[in-house]
């Protein structure tokens, strides 16, 4: 009798720590579009991407809110966790590129706005490493709108240890384009506009924006260097290492060709990301705080950034930016985009979207999408790298499913 007692609570208690595990936070869905939750969910099953976060709003309504599969599904060696993480709307992400937005532009803007700086002004006005050649001819406003002629992307962690050997290696580089006549998305260009925010305000980027903006906005979860903090946010994990990266250094045929010998430097992580971020030149040459990538952020904070932007630079009756400066930022220009912001809805996967829909994408699998016009915004977070590359060494692509997304928004709305 003693021994079927012990037997029968044994099993209970392994079925409560079963359950504990497999439910241990629970994902929280307020919706309003299901057809938002059956996309997003059939790429999950495919193993496209291990998890999700989503927020749809228009106006002061949430129209859609959910957290989807795991932020860890796997470890290092592509092996299935015994017990993967489950996905949050709390969770922060590696921003990539999303970086580009809702960091530097935004803090451009802002010194614009004071006077600091101007956009027409030359590079070598606030960096003098620049007043060389057909660099000298390089202004604020061509990095925005990537069309300074900068390369696309360098390894710069084969030629800098360090933001300041950073800066010098752009700076001697060679155009590949001619100034202003053509755009080529830079990673580059945007790294040198974070070596101006910091010249120009005497201190490093992250702290500048925490200052002038996160902070004054409260944006607690929107931060560089995530694990230095002392709050312990709960993060999404990215890659294993930097298998893209390596790929694109080693083979010619798979990226861009760069010119170095690939073993010459060897310093690539070898274990899974979280909390650290995914981009090369921002981890190794520039510490975790660069221009074009580094900031973590949950989806919550996002909103706050987007919708100051929809709110002419209004938040909580405090006019952050002027209106003026946003107006500048969000019209389109000669190439169809906006400063910093991209405003061609085939590159942010947002076709049939009225004028003035601005947006971006992040490398890790992030979205952003604002419409002006409808007051509305859809921020789509994910954490693909997670899965692993495809068999043709790339990550899974997430336009369709970004522009399915809208398409589920545009036709409830």
């Amino acid at each position: 009798m003693i021994n079927n007692k012990i037997y029968i609570i044994g099993l209970l208690l392994f079925g409560l720590i079963s359950c504990s595990h497999e439910n241990e936070v629970e994902q929280p869905i307020t919706g309003q579009i299901p057809a938002i939750d059956s996309l997003i969910e059939k790429e999950i099953a495919a193993d496209h991407i291990p998890g999700a976060v989503i927020q749809v709003k228009k106006g002061d309504s949430i129209l859609h809110r959910a957290a989807y599969g795991y932020s860890k599904k796997y470890d290092y060696n592509l092996k299935q966790l015994e017990y993967p993480q489950k996905m949050t709307t709390d969770h922060l992400f590696d921003l990539a590129s999303l970086t580009k937005v809702c960091a530097t532009t935004l803090g451009i803007m802002k010194l614009v706005d004071e006077g600091q700086i101007a956009l027409d002004n030359p590079v070598f006005n606030y960096l003098p490493e620049f007043d060389q050649g057909e660099k000298s001819k390089i202004t604020v406003r061509h990095l925005l709108t990537h069309s300074s002629g900068l390369a696309q992307w360098k390894p710069t962690y084969y030629y800098a240890s360090n933001p300041q050997q950073c800066r010098q290696y752009i700076a001697d580089l060679s155009l590949k384009w001619k100034v202003g006549e053509e755009r080529h998305y830079s990673d580059l260009g945007f790294m040198v506009l974070g070596d101006i925010i910091e010249k120009v305000t005497g201190m490093p980027m992250n702290n500048y924006l925490q200052q002038e903006i996160y902070g004054p906005l409260d944006l607690s979860h929107t931060v560089f260097n995530p694990l230095e903090k002392e709050l312990e946010p709960v993060i999404a994990a990215t890659s294993h290492g930097n298998p893209f990266e390596k790929q694109m250094v080693y083979d010619n045929n798979f990226g861009y060709r760069v010119a170095v010998e690939p073993e010459l430097w060897d310093g690539w992580r070898q274990y899974t990301l979280q909390g650290e971020v995914n981009d090369g030149n921002a981890w190794y040459a520039n510490k975790g705080v660069a221009g074009h990538a580094g900031l973590f952020s949950s989806v919550d904070n996002l909103q706050v950034l987007i919708d100051l932007l929809l709110h002419d630079g209004v938040y909580g009756g405090e006019q952050i930016i002027s209106p003026s400066v946003v107006d500048t930022f969000l019209t389109e220009d000669r190439f169809g985009n906006g400063l910093g912001w991209a405003m061609d809805s085939e590159f942010i996967s947002a076709e049939g979207s009225p004028a003035g829909t601005f947006g971006h994408t992040g490398f890790t699998g992030t979205s952003i999408v604002a419409v002006p016009r409808d007051s509305l915004s859809i921020i789509l977070l994910t954490n693909r790298q997670n899965v692993g590359r495809q068999e043709n060494g790339y990550y899974f692509d997430l336009g369709p499913l970004r522009q399915a997304v809208y398409n589920a928004v545009k036709k409830e709305r």
